[in-house]
C-alpha cells in the first residue's frame, strides 16, 4: 500500500496539468512497477509515469512544443521526483 507522501507525486502531476492545460482528457499512469530495479526507481514507486492528455491548449503546436510545455509545467517534479515521463499528447 502506498503512503500518502508517495501518492502526492501523481496527484501533483494531475493538479498542475489540469491547471495549466484544462484538458478534455487526462490520464496519469504510474508505471514505476515496470521499472523496478532500474536506475532511478524507488521501492515506494512514483518515479516513472505515462501522461495521456488531450487539450485545446495544444492547438497549433508541434509535438515537440507540446512536450516542452508539459515538461515546463512539471519542472520542479522533474528535478528530483520524476525519473521518467512518457507523453502521449494531442489536441
Amino acid at each position: 500500500m502506498k503512503s500518502i507522501k508517495t501518492m502526492q507525486v501523481r496527484l501533483t502531476i494531475i493538479k498542475k496539468l489540469e491547471e495549466k492545460f484544462n484538458p478534455d482528457e487526462l490520464n496519469v499512469i504510474d508505471e514505476s512497477h515496470l521499472h523496478a530495479g532500474h536506475v532511478g526507481a524507488k521501492p515506494e514507486g512514483e518515479t516513472h509515469f505515462k501522461v495521456e492528455m488531450k487539450s485545446n491548449k495544444f492547438l497549433g503546436m508541434s509535438r515537440v512544443n507540446m512536450q516542452r510545455e508539459v515538461y515546463k509545467a512539471l519542472e520542479l517534479e522533474m528535478e528530483d521526483k520524476i525519473h521518467a515521463l512518457s507523453l502521449d499528447l494531442s489536441c
